[in-house]
């Protein structure tokens, strides 16, 4: 006879696994045939078949290539066709076709993009004038000029967990279209929060169903919904909420997300933390305070990292610590941060690499992007793990990790080539000497390569057409 005691845990873990089930992820690749083409993002959205990319074939030749698999890097060709890599042949192979642009690269590393999982691509600067801080024109001109940063960096992705309106997807689509040089770009759209929590501290009026701006607050479980729906909308590729918000508020937002096939990822600190974790959060973003107990469960639920330690140094070497922000009400420190981070290490979570670099700080790159993987070194990984974590591992948490992440064939084409073995010296990632994105070479010797226009015939007058 079992016990009341053994009823009540049964009973609970019954409940918990009905509702990891509800919250699970909904999969519609079931609905799709291998065949569909669909977008290259998250939202797998059918796209019309055909030729993707620049024309013809482009051959990376005698590089040293560093595939992001976890393998050596080996003596190699790389082949793409069109937006796809077609082959990666032994350096002796000269099986491509003969009309085939050849780019030598001999004595260089040919390996994936990077990928940048915490970005903020319209945020404003200190010197921003007021005027311009909230202003949608004022915020698509300062993406634009941070996607040329990333990208002069060896950055060809970025994950924007947090923008100005619907500036995100349109900087996603004009990089898309080749219309702005720039990483290929996966957004999230407004921050979703509770009343006065964090992204909308201090911040009046309250932004309850604010269509602009930075940062949605979301008050009650329907709100919450109603915030998840308002940002697939618009284009969101995955959903980004924060703390503070109760059990049931986090539940709703993730059991939406979850519903409309989109991951979630949550920048929560504390028992916020272990709440997401238990409504089914994918990832949680930065090196913030949580339990043993919250990390072990993050593990056996596979939930992922994205640490985000260096804007972190940048707070306590220029500010001396977080102050006055009611959602940082707790002590912590580089070393703590560190630390926290040697745990998760240790106890099996996956764990991203993103830089969160607001402010002014995207300045600073590339030595911001090779300081995070220099704290990934710190932490326990070896450099070429570290650069795996900045690539493949990035890609499977975006859940793009059959298209990014790896030099491999029928991946998309999203490639960098650089002077040096930046995976067994990281100071060599600054060597940056071509990137390709998406087929097209975007980035040579150091330069953005600008797709030149095709011209448009004028219009023939209407008078001349039936001649």
């Amino acid at each position: 006879m079992v016990t009341g005691s053994r009823c009540l845990l049964a009973l609970a873990l019954l409940s918990a696994s009905l509702c990891a089930a509800q919250e699970r992820l909904y999969d519609r690749k079931q609905w799709l045939d291998p065949t569909t083409v669909v977008s290259d993002d998250p939202r797998q959205v059918p796209a019309a078949p055909g030729p993707r990319g620049p024309e013809g074939w482009l051959v990376l030749k005698g590089g040293r290539v560093f595939d992001g698999t976890g393998a050596a890097a080996v003596d190699a060709n790389v082949v793409i066709e069109g937006n796809r890599i077609s082959a990666v042949l032994p350096a002796s192979s000269t099986q491509w076709p003969s009309q085939a642009r050849v780019i030598d690269v001999s004595g260089r590393t040919v390996m994936p993009g990077l990928i940048d999982l915490h970005t903020h691509l319209s945020y404003s600067e200190p010197e921003t004038p007021s005027e311009e801080a909230d202003d949608d024109a004022a915020a698509a001109l300062r993406g634009a000029e941070r996607l040329r940063y990333f990208l002069e960096s060896g950055v060809t992705t970025v994950r924007d967990v947090g923008g100005q309106g619907a500036v995100p997807f349109v900087l996603k689509r004009w990089v898309a279209q080749n219309r702005i040089a720039g990483p290929r770009i996966f957004a999230a759209g407004q921050l979703i929060t509770g009343t006065g929590g964090h992204g909308a501290e201090g911040l009046r009026p309250s932004c309850h169903g604010a269509s602009n701006g930075r940062t949605r607050e979301a008050s009650g479980p329907d709100d919450w919904r109603e915030a998840v729906r308002e940002q697939f909308k618009r284009g969101a590729d995955l959903i980004k909420l924060a703390s503070h918000y109760s059990r049931e508020e986090v539940r709703a937002a993730i059991d939406e997300a979850h519903s409309l096939g989109l991951k979630v990822t949550v920048d929560a600190e504390t028992q916020y933390i272990q709440w997401a974790v238990e409504a089914g959060v994918d990832s949680v973003e930065h090196p913030l305070p949580r339990t043993p107990e919250t990390i072990r469960l993050m593990a056996s639920r596979k939930v992922d990292s994205v640490p985000t330690l260096v804007p972190y140094i940048y707070i306590f070497d220029l500010d001396g610590g977080y102050f006055d922000s009611t959602s940082r009400r707790f002590s912590f420190s580089k070393a703590a941060n560190l630390a926290l981070f040697r745990q998760m290490k240790q106890a099996g979570i996956r764990m991203g690499v993103g830089t969160d670099l607001v402010t002014d700080w995207f300045r600073y790159l590339p030595q911001s992007y090779i300081t995070e993987l220099q704290q990934f070194v710190a932490g326990g990984y070896t450099v070429s793990q570290a650069l795996v974590a900045a690539t493949r591992t990035n890609a499977q948490i975006l859940g793009m990790d059959d298209k990014l992440g790896t030099l491999q064939p029928g991946k998309l084409a999203d490639v960098i080539v650089l002077d040096g073995r930046p995976d067994e010296r990281l100071e060599d990632l600054k060597k940056l000497s071509v990137a390709i994105r998406d087929g097209h070479v975007v980035l040579q010797e150091g330069r953005i390569v600008s797709i030149p226009h095709v011209p448009r015939p004028e219009p023939v007058p209407s008078s001349e057409r039936s001649k």
